[in-house]
């Protein structure tokens, strides 16, 4: 087999590739008997088929499965030999076979040569402080607050701002179309609400029925209603208030700590835990993002557009357990992905850098890194480590899982080395 590999540049490689007719010959023979194995050939008894007739019927789908066999090993081969190892499968072009000639074609890929990733000491990052302000405190126990807000039924007088009416609701659209719901919570005051249908309801008493239209304008976001006239029918039939508790000692108790002290701490010990990890995570990006820009050559193509998709595909299973269709989530799928080109180049470029350091320390993933990750992960997702590891071997995600703890033990080889100095 002759092979001849041109550098396109750093990264991207052309392997053209020439295999002798004598291997050609020998499997267009060895595919040509086993189709007349199995053939139907009108005027032959089954397997009797001459090879000869075989190879003029059949001749493209031989051929084909000519190339498909051959062409796949001598790329393999050939890389082999040179000590070369593509990152992503080989674009195969120009692929010229026939019975009696060489089988030539050529292989386009991208491949990563090794670099020096520079000094790792030189690195200089500043940890953001973790410290908490009061006022953080008091945020989130406001929060507490109005996550513990209760309904109270509202008596002797009408419908104001602020108020949930029940209520039953007629609709008509500009087409006529009527659209009839019960027992409908409209909380005054919501985004949500339509325009001007708040005011209509203002000062209403249960068991009071109005009758009114409301103008949805132009731009109006919902875009089958915009610039229609929408009739409503609507009786009140019960009002009530949403009444946040006072920040106490009984509000402690109904979230089970003790006094409100106890309740402050605990909020603050959680604030400062999730601060910490948050700094951690930015000193952790930055230090990626110096390595990335060390990286000496441009970044293959492929790999970035294997990010990329990785992106979409987990934008939409977010979207998915969120129970939204991404189909129908209105995002302009092809702006979303170039949004993230830049983004992807970085990740990618200190992915490069981080499995190079792995290489030339000698950082390794053995089987009980691997099975943490899977107790881990079963943990997180209540299944067991068994059916995890099951699904990652038949997805064959055991290698990836492997790739990201090697490349986690570099950033944590690389932060011991750095220089890192607080905020």
């Amino acid at each position: 087999m002759k092979t001849d590999l041109t550098d396109v540049n750093d990264t991207r490689k052309t392997l053209s590739v020439e295999i002798p007719r004598e291997i050609v010959d020998r499997e267009i023979e060895r595919v040509a008997r086993d189709i007349s194995r199995r053939a139907k050939i009108p005027g032959f008894r089954p397997g009797k088929t001459p090879t000869r007739v075989v190879k003029q019927r059949f001749k493209d789908q031989i051929l084909h499965d000519v190339a498909h066999d051959l062409i796949p090993r001598a790329v393999d081969e050939a890389l082999n030999e040179r000590g070369v190892e593509a990152v992503d499968t080989p674009d195969i072009r120009d692929v010229n076979i026939d019975e009696g000639q060489v089988l030539t074609f050529t292989a386009s890929f991208d491949t990563l040569p090794s670099f020096e990733p520079g000094e790792y000491a030189t690195v200089s990052l500043r940890r953001p402080s973790s410290r908490v302000e009061e006022a953080a405190v008091d945020h989130a126990l406001q929060r507490l607050r109005e996550r513990a807000a209760r309904f109270e039924p509202v008596e002797g007088r009408g419908v104001a701002d602020g108020d949930t009416a029940m209520v039953d609701l007629e609709r008509t659209d500009a087409g006529g179309k009527p659209d009839t719901h019960t027992d409908v919570a409209i909380e005054l005051g919501a985004k949500a609400n339509p325009p001007g249908f708040d005011e209509q309801l203002l000062g209403l008493e249960p068991g009071a029925t109005k009758s009114f239209i409301v103008h949805y304008p132009a731009d109006y976001t919902i875009r089958e209603l915009a610039g229609t006239d929408v009739s409503y029918t609507v009786t009140v039939k019960g009002t009530k208030r949403r009444v946040i508790p006072d920040l106490d000692d009984e509000l402690a108790k109904d979230l089970q700590f003790d006094t409100l002290d106890a309740l402050r701490a605990r909020v603050r010990e959680d604030l400062e835990h999730e601060a910490r990890h948050a700094a951690e995570r930015e000193v952790r990006a930055e230090l990626m993002k110096q390595f990335a820009a060390r990286l000496p050559f441009e970044v293959p193509a492929s790999l970035v557009e294997r990010e990329l998709d990785r992106r979409v595909e987990e934008l939409a299973r977010r979207l998915v357990d969120q129970r939204v269709d991404p189909r129908q989530a209105g995002i302009d799928w092809q702006a979303f992905r170039e949004s993230q080109r830049a983004a992807a180049r970085e990740a990618v470029a200190g992915a490069i850098v981080l499995d190079e350091v792995a290489r030339r320390e000698v950082l390794t993933v053995d089987e009980a890194d691997i099975e943490r990750e899977i107790q881990r992960y079963a943990e997180r997702t209540a299944r067991t480590p068994a059916a995890v590891r099951a699904a990652l071997e038949k997805e064959g995600g055991l290698s990836r899982i492997s790739g990201g703890l090697r490349r986690e033990k570099s950033i944590d080889f690389l932060m011991a080395r750095a220089t890192i100095a607080a905020q």
